[in-house]
């Protein structure tokens, strides 16, 4: 073997330029964002660990019980009825009014496009105001 060395250095090199953005962008992940709770409600139409994972679910069974059956009440875990709306009812002042701090940051950080507002109007968001 006459080129052994290159054969071997080519291999390391290799080696570590696919290995690169592994080892370069350990320890280094965004951290977790943080969700800032509804304004004015205590509670979701489901409980919070709940809504974390399955809030999609929800809006699909939302969705089609609206398109499809023309059903829009529910009913939610502790009784109380709610419009099957995500502009009046989840995006409403009263809870997740402001889409940015709300929808965007926790979607970004998974890397998620939901398709929401391919039908969906995004609620206008108020400046915040300075005092």
């Amino acid at each position: 073997m006459y080129d052994g060395g290159k054969i071997i250095a080519g291999i390391i090199i290799g080696l570590a330029l696919l290995t690169f953005p592994i080892w370069y962008t350990s320890g280094r992940a965004a951290p977790k964002p943080e969700v800032k709770l509804p304004v004015k409600e205590k509670e979701c139409v489901q409980p919070g660990p709940y809504m974390k994972k399955k809030h999609m679910q929800v809006l699909d069974l939302w969705r089609d019980s609206v398109v499809r059956v023309q059903q829009r009440s529910y009913v939610a875990f502790n009784g109380k009825e709610y419009d099957m709306s995500l502009q009046n009812t989840c995006m409403s002042a009263d809870c997740h009014a402001k889409k940015s701090e709300f929808c965007d940051r926790c979607h970004n950080y998974t890397g998620v496009v939901p398709y929401c507002w391919d039908c969906h109007i995004p609620p206008k968001e108020k400046p915040e105001e300075k005092h």
